[in-house]
């Protein structure tokens, strides 16, 4: 594989073509190093895939409703010497998730780790709260060892990889499968979804995943979840805020059309208003291979880019409602009684779920909901423009059977997002969770965040490294940042 090459040449001048969480965190770095920084963004507010929306009074977070690893937020203010609880007051949700089993069981997952240990005892017995602390060992010396040595690290190739530490992967186990790894520690199978079924984030399913997706549900349900005061929106409000009185300059409500090229490299973006704005550097925050095709002469995609395979969509219903629900909490999962078949129709069979699971968020005293159901991605060959309100009518009559009495008809407001329709928002193939993360698709094998054929052009966001998620995202442009600034 060819190594990928650092930005060369001059790096004063930067455009960061959308303001999205990797964006804006690029941005903050750049500027903090004394860069002259641009970013354009075609909302009215930043945010990216992290938007709002306004509906008769109701706001919704249009994106991630789980936010962990507050750490890599506060680290992207201390750029530009910000201390993040200026910005923005984040709570700590707990529990981090409610568990509803079709058996009418419930587990509460708890970030606590003895706290956690006790529920686990209470639903499925002391032998499984051992396995849980056990399990609590193993992820934790997990996460140590990739976020340091993998994650949160620039790879030009896969020798990078080649450390002591991927030994220590090796002997913990994280290259084995996801679910029998899991199965290793727990043997209940509600704690074995409750602690595996975050690898669908990452577009794979636990019996195909490798153990090193075991991080994910490290960062909610053991490193915690937080909700920020004024929704998930605040953190983009607030990260361009900070990024804004540090010298960044942000064109809202503004597309790029192009990126101009003159000789292999970046010379600026031109906008849909006619203006070109010139650039030493070109950050991309744009779904990646959506950039690379509309935004990049087409010589530059390289082939593996075209060739990428995608995670499965979602299906989010935003209801703004008069009805409440004494039983449920800010995260609620609710499993379907198949599992190994769900993550089949999704992937293999490329079809809507039998038996759904789902994920319900009710933000305490807002009246808001977002449920959101896993489906395919647009491969699938569904016509969302037929089956959408059809498919509507059955998650809310869905609802009202998990318990969710008289959800229909409580609903004063509503959107609806199909795979279909984020993709009109810049997203491939139809899915916010980008390319899946399959061996040939993670850390030096996912697309790099520097186009190898225009040099000084580079990607931050879900598309490239180190991947899919908010952590991940931050990261990203973080990662970027340094390609930019050479460190």
């Amino acid at each position: 594989m060819a190594t990928t090459a650092r930005v060369t040449g001059p790096a004063d001048r930067v455009v960061v073509v959308g303001a999205g969480l990797g964006g804006l965190s690029c941005a903050l770095r750049l500027a903090g190093a004394g860069r002259d920084v641009t970013v354009v963004e075609r909302e009215t507010v930043p945010g990216g895939r992290a938007g709002v929306l306004d509906i008769e009074g109701y706001r919704f977070d249009t994106g991630p409703t789980v936010l962990t690893m507050p750490d890599l937020i506060a680290d992207a203010f201390a750029s530009v010497g910000e201390d993040m609880t200026d910005w923005l007051e984040l709570r700590p949700v707990e529990p981090v998730y409610r568990a509803f089993f079709p058996d009418g069981s419930t587990l509460d997952v708890r970030s606590d780790t003895a706290a956690m240990a006790e529920e686990v005892e209470r639903v499925c017995g002391p032998d499984e709260a051992r396995g849980y602390l056990r399990w609590v060992a193993f992820v934790s010396a997990l996460y140590r060892l990739e976020m340091t040595e993998f994650i949160d690290r620039n790879h030009d190739s896969p020798v990078g990889l080649l450390t002591p530490s991927l030994a220590r992967l090796a002997a913990l186990g994280a290259f084995r499968r996801l679910a029998p790894k899991v199965g290793q520690y727990l043997r209940d199978p509600r704690t074995r979804r409750v602690l595996s079924f975050q690898s669908m984030y990452a577009g794979l399913s636990p019996y195909d995943a490798l153990a090193v997706y075991a991080v994910i549900a490290y960062m909610d349900s053991v490193a915690g979840v937080h909700y920020p005061v004024g929704g998930m929106h605040a953190v983009p409000a607030a990260l361009a805020g900070a990024a804004e009185k540090h010298g960044v300059t942000f064109r809202y409500g503004t597309s790029v059309t192009s990126v101009t090229v003159a000789n292999g490299r970046a010379t600026g973006v031109r906008t849909s208003d006619g203006d070109h704005l010139p650039a030493d550097v070109v950050v991309l925050n744009p779904d990646l291979p959506v950039a690379y095709r509309e935004l990049l002469p087409p010589s530059a995609t390289p082939r593996r880019v075209k060739r990428l395979a995608y995670s499965p969509s979602c299906f989010l219903l935003l209801a703004g409602s008069r009805a409440t629900y004494s039983k449920v909490a800010h995260h609620n999962l609710h499993f379907g009684r198949a599992w190994r078949e769900t993550f089949d129709d999704l992937i293999r069979h490329k079809r809507l779920m039998a038996d759904p699971s789902l994920l319900v968020t009710a933000p305490p005293g807002e009246g808001t909901y977002a449920v959101l159901v896993p489906t395919p991605n647009l491969d699938a060959g569904i016509d969302w423009r037929v089956i959408g309100p059809r498919y509507r009518d059955e998650v809310v009559n869905h609802l009202e059977r998990l318990g969710y009495s008289g959800f229909g008809d409580g609903i004063e407001v509503e959107d609806v997002t199909t795979p279909a329709d984020w993709r009109a928002r810049g997203m491939e193939r139809g899915t916010p969770f980008a390319a899946a993360h399959t061996f040939g698709q993670t850390g030096p094998f996912r697309p790099a965040n520097v186009a190898p054929k225009v040099g000084n052009v580079v990607f931050t966001g879900s598309g490239t490294v180190p991947g899919v998620g908010v952590p991940m995202v931050l990261i990203s442009g973080r990662l970027a940042a340094e390609r930019v600034l050479r460190a």
